[in-house]
């Protein structure tokens, strides 16, 4: 049974187009996002677990928001959840735009647990987003970029990338075992109608209350840092809410960071062609019949 993989940038609608090809497949959806992890990360993740109906989802709210899921976790739990659902005779769909996630499940990578470096944390301190970014351009070692965002993010990245280049054996590992039969779709939006809608969202999302969910994690205890880790809504949210952003500095600063994220995750696609993988790029705003249509002449065209 071939694996499905529905991807593309924030706000190009992919949980709707997944739903309705899951339903017509009689398939289950396992997340590719980063940040759903997280339980109580719900309007800040774009969650919108309306849409899935009677769908089955997986890969979404399991784990305590604070905690720090890594790309080993994801593959670990990835692998757990696929085999479960295809030993039921169920159709797998991928849905998400974590390049990293999608790109190492159709790579078939594994990797090994890497731990925490004190020693390495303590050497980094005090540098900038800037410097860390500049230090990980020295090592080819796989990674989201268009996920380091924050100076916690790339500092366990760097803390990843020197492990793997401490530990040469280690490196059999992460070599790639591609998958044999998949379909990869992206959902293809322009420019001017993403960042309309990316605006549009995020105003809406602010209406219905993500400001008070900000609220809510850190007076459950999560500490700041800890949500200025995620990044995006939760990093600029969090800066608000205690004081260091007013209302419209946050808004205008989460809105530009939020253009520049959708930016990279298309500078991801596109590395993901030219390193081999071939994305079926389908317009966001075809109908859900005619999607689930197309879809299926695909796999009929590719054999699979």
């Amino acid at each position: 049974m071939a694996l499905i993989v529905i991807t593309g940038p924030t706000a190009s609608g992919k949980t709707a187009k997944a739903v309705a090809l899951a339903k017509a497949l009689d398939a289950e959806i396992i997340s590719a996002d980063s940040r759903q992890i997280y339980r109580g990360m719900d309007l800040g993740t774009g969650k919108d677990l309306d849409e899935y109906g009677d769908v089955p989802y997986h890969m979404i709210d399991i784990c305590p928001a604070g905690y720090k899921y890594n790309l080993y976790e994801y593959l670990r739990d990835f692998a757990t959840v696929r085999a479960d659902i295809e030993r039921r005779g169920k159709q797998v769909i991928v849905c998400g735009g974590t390049g990293l996630y999608i790109e190492s499940v159709l790579n078939g990578i594994a990797l090994p647990p890497v731990p925490r470096d004190p020693q390495l944390r303590a050497s980094l301190e005090g540098k900038s987003l800037d410097e860390l970014t500049a230090l990980l351009r020295q090592y080819k070692t796989l990674r989201n970029n268009s996920d380091i965002d924050t100076v916690q993010r790339a500092t366990r990245a760097l803390e990843i990338a020197l492990y793997y280049h401490r530990h040469p054996h280690l490196k059999a590992l992460t070599e790639p075992h591609p998958e044999q039969d998949a379909l990869l779709i992206g959902i293809d939006i322009d420019r001017d109608t993403r960042r309309r809608r990316i605006t549009e969202r995020l105003k809406a999302r602010l209406d219905a209350g993500m400001i008070d969910e900000v609220r809510h994690l850190l007076d459950s205890g999560i500490a700041p840092d800890d949500l200025i880790y995620y990044g995006l809504e939760y990093k600029f949210l969090t800066l608000h809410v205690v004081g260091r952003l007013t209302y419209d500095e946050m808004f205008t600063r989460l809105e530009t960071a939020i253009h520049q994220f959708a930016k990279r995750q298309m500078t991801w696609f596109r590395g993901m062609e030219r390193r081999g993988h071939t994305i079926h790029w389908l317009p966001w705003n075809l109908p859900p019949r005619d999607f689930v249509a197309a879809t299926n002449s695909l796999l009929v065209d590719e054999k699979l």
